[in-house]
């Protein structure tokens, strides 16, 4: 008797560690819940879109003239990180980046009403001044700026507008369709020549460090160098995009570097100097950490 008492006290024990591990174990991966202060959007609010860790570094995407441009900034831990993109995309460039001749195309006093992501298609809704104003480049761009933000999250790979809680069929007076999901390549026209998605400015990265991106540039040639805090190149490859001259290609290369000490440093892509000017016609420069 006193052994099956042993035995059923163990068992007891037993399932309460393991409940309490498994709900150690969820706190890794935060679901992303119901996003607060959006009453009265008919759009669902849970965005699942992976775990949280402390802190997060996200990306929102401005303009470089009528280009787009990719900026960052650090968000405390959060399970709504797709509203919290949103957010800082619709606050718009900083001092220092509308400084630098960093724009956005989004009309002030546009707010966000909801986001609901389910099966790969993000569904933002936004009030009806988001399509007040501007010419069709102007539409083109903002709706740019929505999707490329939205699509850093790897659960995302498209986006379905809504305005005032109502979906979209036809956007301004410009008359865009927009009844279907729509993504990156619809918008990769207003990409520079040569895009940085990897490593993100500010990233500390070691030896190897993966660079990775998009570029539409002659026969596909894409050079990448890493630059130490004195400007001295410590490390460098080649590689070719999938497609080149005429058409935007993807490229992903490691890169050896070596630094005695942690730094300041610089990714360089750039393409070829076909012209044989000695500076390449297009380049793209990310600050980053160098860490041995």
């Amino acid at each position: 008797m006193k052994k099956l008492l042993a035995l059923a006290t163990l068992a007891v024990i037993g399932g309460t560690l393991g409940f309490v591990v498994s709900g150690c174990g969820s706190e890794s991966a935060v679901s992303l819940g119901t996003a607060g202060g959006q009453t009265g959007s008919t759009t669902a609010t849970t965005e699942p879109t992976g775990s949280v860790p402390t802190s997060v570094s996200l990306e929102v995407w401005f303009l470089d003239g009528e280009q787009l441009v990719r900026q960052t900034r650090s968000h405390e831990s959060t399970p709504l990180v797709a509203t919290a993109a949103m957010k800082a995309l619709l606050a718009g460039p900083s001092p220092a980046e509308v400084a630098a001749g960093i724009g956005t195309s989004l009309p002030a006093g546009t707010k966000l009403l909801g986001i609901s992501i389910k099966k790969g298609v993000a569904t933002v809704d936004l009030t009806s001044q988001y399509q007040s104003g501007g010419g069709s480049l102007s539409m083109k761009a903002r709706l740019a700026q929505v999707v490329y933000t939205l699509t850093q999250f790897p659960t995302v790979r498209a986006v379905l507008f809504h305005l005032d809680g109502e979906p979209v069929n036809v956007f301004s007076g410009e008359g865009i369709v927009l009844d279907h999901p729509v993504g990156r390549a619809d918008y990769e026209d207003l990409l520079p020549v040569i895009a940085v998605d990897k490593p993100a400015e500010g990233d500390r990265v070691t030896s190897p460090v993966r660079v990775s991106g998009s570029a539409n540039v002659f026969e596909a040639n894409v050079t990448v160098e890493v630059l130490d805090a004195n400007g001295r190149v410590v490390g460098n490859t080649f590689t070719t995009a999938t497609c080149g001259t005429g058409c935007r290609g993807a490229y992903a290369v490691p890169v050896a570097f070596k630094v005695d000490r942690q730094q300041p440093g610089t990714i360089v892509v750039h393409d070829d100097d076909a012209a044989g000017t000695g500076t390449p016609p297009h380049q793209v420069r990310v600050t980053v950490v160098l860490v041995p």
